[in-house]
C-alpha cells in the first residue's frame, strides 16, 4: 500500500491572524500563499508519480472536513484531476487536528493568563516529557488523536481487502499527521516526543510500511 501524507497550506492560524479573527479551529481558512503553496505541491506530487508509475493503482483521496484541510484538497484537484481520473474523494472526521478546547482560538503565549489553573495541570505533564499525554482542559492530547487514527485504520484496511485500494493521498494536519506514521509504523512515544511538525503541504509517503520521508519540502 501507498499512503502519501499531505499536510494543509499555510493558514491564518499559521500567520497569527487568528489571534484577531478568533475563528473555531474547524473554521480556519489558508490564506493566499497556503493555496499557492497547495498548488506547487500538488505539482510536485504530480510530477513524482508521473516518474514512479508504479505507485499509482487504485487511489482514494481522504480528508479531514476542517476548511483548511478541504481547501488544500481542493487546489491539489485543481492539479490532479482526481474526479476526471475517476478517483473517489470521501472525508473523515478521524483525520481532523487535535481538539484544543479551551485554549481554541487562544494565542499560545496567552494560555497561562486566561486559564491559569488549567495551564498549570497542562504544563506540569509537558515538563516531564509527557508531550504526548498531555491532554488540553477539554481537549485532546496527542494520545488521543492516536486512538482515533488507528480506528481509521480499519477502514483502510478493509478498503483494500474488499476493494484493492492500494494508494491513499490524505490531507490531515501536524499532529494527525504524526501520530499516523507512529502508529501505522509501531513507533514509540520517545520518537512523537522527538518528531518535529511537517512544514506546510509538506508531503510524507509510507508505501509496504516502510516510512520515504518527506518526499517534498517547501
Amino acid at each position: 500500500m501507498n499512503i502519501f501524507l499531505i499536510r494543509h497550506g499555510e493558514s491564518v492560524q499559521n500567520t497569527g491572524e487568528n489571534n484577531l479573527l478568533k475563528m473555531a479551529d474547524h473554521q480556519i481558512y489558508l490564506t493566499e500563499k497556503g493555496k499557492d503553496q497547495a498548488r506547487r505541491s500538488a505539482e510536485a506530487l504530480k510530477e513524482y508519480i508521473s516518474g514512479h508509475p508504479f505507485l499509482i493503482k487504485n487511489e482514494r483521496v481522504w480528508y479531514s472536513p476542517y476548511m483548511r484541510t478541504t481547501q488544500t484538497m481542493k487546489e491539489f484537484n485543481k492539479i490532479m484531476d482526481f474526479e476526471e481520473h475517476g478517483v473517489d474523494i470521501r472525508e473523515d472526521i478521524r483525520l481532523v487536528e487535535q481538539q484544543f478546547g479551551l485554549f481554541d482560538s487562544v494565542p499560545e503565549e496567552l494560555y497561562g493568563q486566561c486559564y491559569p489553573n488549567e495551564f498549570a495541570c497542562w504544563e506540569r505533564f509537558r515538563s516531564q516529557r509527557g508531550k504526548f499525554y498531555a491532554r488540553t482542559p477539554m481537549g485532546e492530547s496527542p494520545f488521543d488523536v492516536a486512538i482515533r487514527v488507528k480506528d481509521f485504520f480499519g477502514t483502510i484496511r478493509r478498503d483494500y481487502e474488499k476493494h484493492d485500494i492500494d494508494t491513499l493521498l490524505i490531507f490531515t494536519h501536524g499532529t494527525t499527521l504524526r501520530t499516523f506514521v507512529m502508529q501505522y509504523l509501531h513507533k514509540s512515544v520517545d520518537w512523537y516526543e522527538k518528531e518535529k511538525n511537517p512544514g506546510n503541504c509538506w508531503i510524507r509517503l509510507i508505501r509496504d510500511n516502510q516510512d520515504f520521508g518527506y518526499i517534498y519540502k517547501e
